[in-house]
């Protein structure tokens, strides 16, 4: 699913407008990502949990040259599914499966 289709899908579910889903989607989006630029984390209950994982400086190898690199520090959004998601979507496939 690309973003129009899940725009598409969430007009049809709320009765939206296209462009009022749109801009729906895109005001989370940012919301989101404006909460985990600041260092918080993000709770859907049943949905999952949005949050910023830091990646220490480590060394690494150019694969063609073998030439040692420094790889810096880094964070790193992630995403952790809530139950509720892993159970419909594991329920979905093997409903699928049968």
């Amino acid at each position: 699913m690309n973003k129009n289709e899940l725009v598409a899908a969430i007009a049809d579910a709320a009765g939206l407008t296209k462009a009022d889903a749109t801009k729906a989607l895109d005001a989370c989006c940012d919301a989101i990502v404006m909460a985990l630029a600041q260092g918080d984390e993000v709770r859907l209950v049943g949905f999952g949990t949005f949050g910023v994982s830091h990646r220490k400086a480590t060394e690494g190898r150019n694969p063609r040259t073998g030439a040692v690199i420094k790889i810096q520090a880094s964070n790193q959004p992630k995403f952790k599914a809530g139950k509720q998601m892993k159970d419909a979507v594991n329920a979905a496939l093997q409903k699928k499966a049968a």
